[in-house]
């Protein structure tokens, strides 16, 4: 079964984590699931991350490797205060 994490963070140095996030990608070749990232319209400073894996057992493989718990460290570090997550079994989808 597919797994989604969202995870949503505030931060007032949006361009710093995105450039962290970009050289994470490159350093792994963007790791075993894939993720979008938005700004939230009605809260300024607050952003999610969208990150799918083709399953739990795979994402929670990929969050024990060492490139993505520095990753995680330094984008708490940028974050003006703790993310929350959300883990999700997907378990259906619609449209396109």
């Amino acid at each position: 079964m597919q797994f989604v994490q969202i995870v949503e963070f505030k931060t007032s140095d949006i361009e710093a984590m995105q450039a962290r996030g970009k050289r994470y990608e490159e350093e792994t070749g963007g790791g075993a699931g894939s993720a979008i990232f938005c700004a939230d319209r009605d809260n300024p400073g607050t952003f999610l991350v969208i990150a799918t894996f083709p399953s739990y057992e795979e994402a929670m493989a990929n969050s024990e490797k060492p490139e993505t718990q520095a990753l995680a460290a330094d984008m708490m570090a940028l974050s003006d205060a703790p993310p929350t997550f959300r883990n999700l079994d997907l378990f259906d989808t619609l449209g396109g």
